[in-house]
């Protein structure tokens, strides 16, 4: 795929600041389990933050190519750096997409700066993969609605200042599900303990709680049963997103076991030289261009107005697999030490799981792009 000028200037732009600021950093972050805040200060210097907002609240509002070029990059760096930063924007997308000015103009301005970060808040306790099991309400009282109920798996949990909210005004009703817009602080709003995980340790992922949080009901931002569409809307982006971060992480481990192999030596020469190495890294490096030719796909689909639901689930299905492919192929180039920290394909072979879990699981994927295929 050809790049317009200003995409390859951003890539270049977003790929040095991936090597030379939110690498170095992604060691320590992982064994402390901290996000490193001041990467997301040069994040914002950048105006990376901006990427979905419209120009007039001082947005970018970038095209789909634009917004997949810079997750993969920034996961070539660090993978938790690139899924904090697209669930922002996941979240300042929803409020430009669905918010009327009022709430563009209370939220955006202050996001595209990248503080409050963002958050979104969809998947229970007992409601991941199927939304329309939700148990959260939203319950109307006057000119307020009261929300209660368990929010889990909240990238940007902790260090979140707005959170986009999904509830169902009627308990009984899966039709019901609406979407709604606030800022964490508000009274009844509590952040729940920090996930131990397997991988992405530098991201803080919790549950969020609201017991009787009460909102103004000009927080809602869709009409009351209009939430798990625009939902699902939302997501596809997001699934090409990750798709395009599973890319970046995988060819960081592809450019880690490239360097390994030409550097270790075994039987008098490098084991670079040896064929089923070769072979290995030769697999590696087609999968991992077959998925980035699938997520550019994908994402040029993005701007032409229809939600490309086939395009991005082939994406980020193909793409997150091959990411776990590759990073366990990186692991045992490096043989012993690939199962060591002192190397990075230990950390990248863990993070590189979720991305086939997080908005929407590979399981997930292929009933989307079966029911794309032949239910139409």
């Amino acid at each position: 795929m050809e790049f317009t000028a200003e995409q390859e200037a951003i890539r270049e732009t977003v790929r040095e600041f991936a090597a030379e600021e939110v690498r170095p950093t992604a060691r320590e972050a992982d064994e402390s389990q901290s996000f490193p805040e001041t990467v997301w200060d040069g994040l914002a210097t950048l105006n990376l933050t901006a990427l979905t907002t419209p120009e007039e609240y001082g947005g970018l509002d970038v095209d789909g190519v634009t917004y997949a070029l810079v997750n993969e990059e920034l996961a070539h760096g660090q993978l938790a750096v690139a899924t904090a930063l697209s669930v922002h924007l996941l979240a300042t997308s929803c409020i430009a997409e669905f918010g009327d000015e009022a709430q563009r103009e209370e939220f955006l301005p202050e996001m595209v700066d990248g503080r409050p970060v963002g958050c979104f808040a969809l998947s229970e306790p007992d409601a991941g993969s199927n939304p329309a099991e939700m148990s959260t309400t939203a319950r109307r009282e006057g000119d307020e609605y009261v929300l209660e109920g368990t929010k889990q798996w909240i990238t940007n949990g902790e260090r979140g200042g707005v959170v986009v909210v999904f509830a169902k005004t009627d308990p009984d009703d899966a039709d019901s599900i609406t979407q709604f817009v606030l800022p964490k602080s508000t009274d009844g709003v509590e952040v729940g303990k920090k996930e131990e995980k397997l991988g992405l340790r530098a991201s803080d992922t919790t549950t969020l709680t609201f017991e009787s949080a009460r909102i103004p009901a000009e927080y809602r931002l869709t009409e009351e049963g209009r939430g798990l569409s625009a939902a699902l809307s939302v997501l596809t982006g997001g699934r090409v997103g990750i798709a395009a971060q599973a890319v970046g992480l995988a060819q960081s481990a592809l450019d880690e076991a490239m360097r390994y192999a030409t550097e270790r030596e075994q039987f008098d020469r490098p084991i670079a030289d040896i064929q089923t190495v070769r072979h290995k890294l030769a697999q590696m490096a087609t999968d991992t261009q077959a998925a980035r030719m699938l997520t550019y796909d994908a994402a040029a689909e993005l701007d032409d107005g229809t939600p490309p639901a086939k395009a991005a689930s082939m994406a980020k299905l193909h793409a997150s697999e091959t990411a776990m492919d590759v990073t366990n192929e990186a692991v045992q180039i490096h043989g012993g030490y690939g199962y060591t920290t002192d190397f990075p394909v230990e950390r990248m072979y863990r993070d590189a799981k979720i991305t086939t879990i997080y908005e929407g699981t590979s399981q997930i994927q292929r009933t989307i792009i079966a029911r794309e295929l032949l239910d139409r």
